[in-house]
């Protein structure tokens, strides 16, 4: 029996670098979803919605095919901080993250097209943020521009010099693609990995 086409849903560089380590073909293709917030969802509830909406979105142009839809949402003291667009809101974003602690909720799904079957997960990373100046909130918005990344935390760039301690159990889900948790997915697909 074949593999089964695994199509990544995401128009994000760094999820599709994430799922290149792993040594399967997959083809990516952008999902059309509206990636605001619902009234009241938690950050976690956001990031499980949207992850499950963008494979479903992607869903009806591979038949039989393994999906992945995963999105991320940062929450600072209840608040989300989705990404900032802009050079004004991401200074915004970090100075409200300075000396403290945001998680990320990076979700995953995993959909099965040809039955129906869809895998979940929430795989939450606690990041405390070091104390730092406005020059190197500058200084590391001109380097790095991370105004598409989750409160502006391009951690596998130089955003890791702005961080005190990281605390989760997959250290890709930071990055915005939870591997251990997808090979698992994967597995229990029948999809050999290694």
């Amino acid at each position: 029996m074949d593999s089964p086409r695994i199509v990544l849903a995401s128009t994000s560089p760094y999820r599709r670098a994430l799922l290149a380590r792993l040594p399967l073909p997959f083809e990516v293709k952008a999902p059309e979803t509206d990636e605001a917030a619902l009234p009241g969802e938690t950050g976690r509830d956001t990031a499980l919605r949207l992850a499950q909406a963008k494979a479903q979105a992607v869903a009806p142009s591979f038949p039989r095919a393994l999906v992945i839809g995963s999105d991320q949402v940062a929450v600072l003291e209840g608040a989300h901080l989705g990404k900032p667009g802009t050079h004004e809101r991401a200074v915004a974003q970090l100075k409200a993250m300075c000396g403290k602690r945001v998680i990320f909720h990076t979700a995953l799904a995993l959909l099965n097209t040809a039955s129906g079957a869809l895998q979940m997960a929430d795989v939450p990373t606690a990041v405390h943020f070091r104390h730092y100046s406005d020059r190197e909130i500058e200084c590391y918005l001109e380097r790095e521009r991370p105004y598409d990344c989750a409160g502006s935390a391009k951690i596998e760039g130089l955003g890791i010099a702005l961080v005190e301690s990281v605390s989760g159990d997959d250290p890709t889900a930071l990055i915005g693609l939870p591997l251990i948790r997808l090979a698992a997915m994967l597995r229990a697909e029948g999809v050999d990995i290694v």
